[in-house]
């Protein structure tokens, strides 16, 4: 039960620092999307948990600010990326999103 509260805890003081473009905080259900998401489709390339490999951009890194760059490379690709926009709904990319901005860890 203890940790179960600790766990809690550890997701809403994560959360708390991840915050969308409104500056409201995602919430941990989308954040955890987004992680599914990424495992599934994103990690290939990109590496587990937003590691960077030679061939990818280093997510962990992706400007914060640029919210719109992120939306338009997942949804339109861009150079040895493919295009997603076909698999993904805008409610997927924003959970995308919202995994990279709070980070490995916060889901």
């Amino acid at each position: 039960m203890r940790s179960g509260a600790v766990l809690i805890l550890g997701l809403a003081l994560a959360c708390a620092s991840a915050v969308a473009q409104d500056g409201k905080p995602f919430a941990p259900e989308q954040i955890g999307k987004g992680s599914t998401l990424y495992e599934t489709h994103c990690q290939t390339c990109h590496g587990p948990r937003l590691a960077n490999p030679e061939w990818a951009k280093d997510l962990r890194k992706f400007p914060r600010e640029d919210h719109a760059r992120f939306v338009d490379t997942v949804t339109y690709g861009v150079r040895n990326m493919p295009p997603w926009g076909d698999l993904f709904k805008p409610d997927d990319i924003e959970a995308l999103w919202a995994y990279v901005v709070a980070g490995e860890g916060r889901r």
